[in-house]
């Protein structure tokens, strides 16, 4: 595996949570997808996007699972270039990829990425504003307990 390819990939824990948080689950036909535009301030680490990909055990055995990630990961490596953004996308395949032509693959992966592009070119200001630090459910719970006084 080159370097190249290890730079695009989502390697935290972390990372995958905060892309989860920032945005919502969307659907393929075979592939359910999360994507997120990188905060400015995580954007040293990789100029360009980075791909996550995630492969439950109900998907199969390891072997399965094992084969599904191969094929993604060759498809994703495909499918990069339409990419420009920096953006992190997970991507969470469905039961019937074990069985899909490899061809077909690779194409829902690039109209995937076409829709994360634009989207990312739609709005950016919105997507930059969904922050991991924009937490205001947080800041309201604890702004309402500053607040309050304490009762007798």
């Amino acid at each position: 595996m080159t370097s190249s390819t290890t730079t695009h990939r989502l390697c935290k824990h972390a990372d995958y949570q905060l892309v989860y948080k920032a945005s919502r689950k969307q659907f393929g036909k075979q592939l359910a997808y999360f994507h997120a535009l990188r905060p400015s301030d995580r954007r040293s680490d990789t100029p360009g996007p980075r791909i996550g990909l995630t492969v439950p055990k109900a998907l199969g055995k390891a072997v399965d699972r094992n084969r599904i990630k191969r094929r993604m990961r060759e498809a994703v490596r495909a499918a990069l270039p339409l990419l420009t953004s920096p953006v992190d996308v997970v991507l969470h395949p469905r039961r019937s990829v074990i069985d899909l032509d490899f061809a077909q693959l690779k194409r829902e992966v690039s109209t995937i990425f076409r829709s994360v592009q634009a989207a990312c070119d739609r709005n950016p200001a919105s997507s930059a504003a969904t922050s991991p630090n924009n937490t205001t459910k947080t800041n309201r719970s604890t702004a309402a307990a500053v607040a309050a006084p304490p009762q007798p």
